[in-house]
């Protein structure tokens, strides 16, 4: 497998040689910490702390992540409408989970607060999809402002806290077990993006402003790991980081920024995809132009999902195959099932020009279970809505 993150960056004051003493002003070594992914050989960050970032002062349990499935194995397709959803105010504590299975997790959150803890996922990569708010990403590695329809993507393990700059936000998480990377079909052999890839390193964000605070007393930080939350208080402000250098760190691409591909006769889904993990892909269905030959049908053909469950996140209230959807819509079309256009839908398609859609699918590659909160939220008459 190819590096999933095959672009270095650098911030702040490091030395020439990695692993050498690198001295403060005082003639003390500035403490070292290496973080990357697969033991000592995936991709790696090394940081310069002016502290141990091991010292720890207090350390209890918060509480258990784990969560409950929906006793009702019926197999049918799924709708969800997540446009009312609340949820509690802090953007990592109180996410709702929707759709799970041991690959891949699917959340919502509405955050209204900034949290005053530092925050840490130690066992899964993030993708947090902002369908709406603006802010900043701060962590170890400097800032990364975001903004509506960004991808967030967070490895796992680095220390984050968001600074929300908006009063509206609702955020898509994604949560994965493995690594999440860029299709390993859109690389050369060194890990670059290929001309011919839907984005370029160029399109995606990377931490700026690297902001050293040297700051004593007791900072809480709450780390996610083995499904549970726990907190524990540290002797110095976390990010006291003088320099860094790597290929691993919080990373933005917005899903705008994705340059969709149109062909003469529709092209199927693969074309949109724009992560992937391990049991799972993401995809991004963006507004485009649509098929050009005048006997061209936009629509998509039925199919069905063999080895393969379908998600689908409308991030606005047009899709081009689907009625009955709305914006924070979820669908969930499950492997045994044929789907495809709804009546009426294809004849519709015929001679459009393009699509506003904009959409968000994660395809996985294991059944998914859908979480006893979702229920509420369910539409019981989807599952019957190709009856015309």
């Amino acid at each position: 497998m190819l590096a999933p993150m095959p672009f270095y960056h650098r911030l702040g004051q490091v030395p020439r040689k990695r692993h050498v003493a690198f001295r403060k002003a005082d003639g003390s070594i500035h403490p070292e910490e290496l973080i990357g992914n697969k033991g000592f050989t995936g991709p790696s960050s090394l940081l310069y702390h002016l502290r141990l970032p091991t010292a720890v002062k207090k350390v209890w349990l918060l509480r258990e992540t784990k969560w409950a499935a929906e006793t009702d194995r019926t197999l049918r397709h799924r709708h969800f409408r997540t446009a009312p959803l609340t949820t509690g105010p802090s953007p990592v504590l109180d996410r709702v989970p929707l759709l799970f299975n041991g690959d891949v997790a699917l959340q919502m959150a509405r955050p209204a607060t900034e949290d005053e803890f530092f925050y840490r996922n130690g066992q899964a990569d993030e993708i947090v999809f902002v369908t709406e708010g603006e802010g900043i990403l701060e962590s170890s590695f400097g800032k990364l402002p975001y903004r509506s329809g960004d991808y967030l993507v967070i490895p796992r393990g680095i220390l984050h806290r968001y600074r929300l700059a908006a009063p509206a936000q609702r955020f898509l998480i994604i949560e994965s077990h493995g690594a999440v990377r860029t299709p390993e079909r859109y690389r050369n052999e060194h890990g670059q993006l290929v001309e011919g890839a839907p984005y370029s390193e160029r399109d995606i964000r990377r931490p700026e402003d690297l902001e050293t605070h040297d700051e004593t007393g007791e900072f809480r930080i709450v780390v996610k790991s083995r499904n549970r939350l726990t907190e524990m208080v540290v002797p110095h402000h976390p990010f006291d980081v003088v320099g860094w250098d790597g290929y691993y760190f919080p990373w933005a691409f917005n899903i705008h920024d994705f340059e969709p591909r149109v062909g003469r006769i529709h092209l199927p889904p693969p074309v949109h995809q724009t992560f992937e993990g391990d049991g799972f892909v993401v995809c991004s269905f963006c507004p485009r132009p649509y098929d050009f030959d005048e006997n061209a049908v936009p629509a998509p053909y039925s199919h069905e999902n063999v080895m393969s469950d379908e998600v689908l996140y409308y991030a606005n209230a047009e899709f081009m195959s689907r009625k009955g959807i709305e914006y924070g819509s979820i669908t969930l079309h499950p492997d045994g099932l044929p789907h495809g256009p709804q009546p009426g839908k294809t004849e519709e398609s015929i001679g459009a020009k393009s699509t506003n859609e904009l959409a968000v699918m994660v395809d996985t590659f294991r059944p998914l279970h859908v979480s006893q909160p979702a229920l509420a939220l369910e539409d019981p008459s989807y599952a019957f809505s190709w009856l015309g």
